[in-house]
């Protein structure tokens, strides 16, 4: 029923949005000439190798004919909102999650499940292959919005404030996890045997110190970067899910540009997701000994353990039924 009203609302947005346009208010080709500001809304903090990447390598391949106006810290838009906002034609840009775009779609919820993806590369070739760009159309002619690449956002963790080690998922019985609101992260914070509590990232610190959460799962980077080993006590290594992002662009906004400026931004976009990849990467590498250093117990649960039974709750739920047929199997083989 959630889906189904959310979908509704965002579907009609892209319909005003595209009648919007249809009378007058889509780019002029002598528009075309001037200067397009591209504002990017995220909850991504400043120094994520997301918002690097987007400033640092998008922004300047794109100066010539265009300026890159990001928002952190969902400082703009509240996380979740954006891609009805792009929807509307009130935002150019977000950097929007498998998660949320499964509130509209529900395709898209396969990319959600934990232990689907491998690693970067695998991730990478997913969203080049054939069979995603039904998906990608899909995502363009119903919500007017453009993905121009992924992001690799690192492999997911659990980070906790209590002392029980966790080897199974039966040891997380009871523990209060936090996973965003949407009902497919909520689906994975269960899956991994936790009770999942809905709370918006720039809360996470405050939920922690209080005890209004027990945990929190992130890649390491982003733990990092908002100091959560300040108010937590270890790292699990689960890898549940390697995590992604899409740059997702508006599609009213593309369709102005001049072709050749659809190929720098394209590129662009492109080069700003391999340079974040690389980076996150790098990172997790030398975040395991940066967090034993700061006095927190980090390593590695039961893996097998948590994949047989995650994956046995995602293909026995009603996610796996809105799953394009056939589509894990050509996941599996890539």
């Amino acid at each position: 029923m959630t889906t189904t009203l959310r979908r509704r609302t965002l579907l009609g947005a892209a319909a005003f949005g595209m009648v919007s346009a249809s009378l007058g208010i889509q780019f002029s080709s002598a528009r075309a000439q001037e200067k397009v500001t591209l504002r990017l809304s995220s909850p991504a903090t400043p120094t994520d190798q997301r918002a690097v990447a987007m400033t640092e390598i998008f922004g300047p391949a794109i100066a010539e004919f265009a300026t890159l106006e990001p928002h952190w810290n969902a400082e703009l838009f509240k996380q979740g909102t954006e891609l009805e906002a792009i929807a509307r034609g009130n935002l150019e840009m977000c950097i929007a999650s498998a998660q949320e775009l499964a509130t509209i779609f529900p395709e898209f919820s396969i990319f959600t499940a934990g232990y689907l993806h491998r690693d970067a590369e695998h991730q990478k070739k997913v969203f080049a292959a054939d069979f995603m760009q039904p998906l990608k159309q899909k995502v363009e002619d119903e919500l007017n919005v453009k993905l121009l690449a992924v992001m690799y956002l690192g492999r997911r963790q659990l980070n906790l404030r209590i002392d029980k080690e966790i080897k199974t998922p039966a040891d997380l019985a009871g523990v209060k996890l936090r996973m965003p609101g949407t009902d497919a992260w909520q689906f994975l914070g269960s899956a991994l045997g936790a009770s999942p509590v809905p709370t918006a990232f720039t809360e996470i610190y405050t939920a922690l110190q209080t005890g209004a959460i027990d945990g929190q799962d992130n890649p390491l980077p982003s733990n990092r970067d908002s100091k959560f080993y300040e108010v937590t006590k270890q790292i699990v290594l689960t890898s549940h899910l390697v995590d992604l992002n899409y740059i997702a662009f508006s599609k009213k906004v593309w369709d102005g540009l001049a072709p050749e400026q659809q190929a720098v931004v394209q590129k662009a976009a492109d080069d700003a997701a391999e340079s974040g990849r690389q980076k996150q990467l790098a990172l997790e590498a030398e975040l395991e000994q940066f967090f034993k250093d700061k006095g927190l117990k980090v390593y590695t649960p039961d893996v097998d353990a948590f994949r047989t039974h995650v994956q046995k709750v995602y293909l026995e739920s009603d996610y796996a039924k809105s799953w394009p047929e056939g589509m894990v199997d050509k996941i599996n083989a890539l």
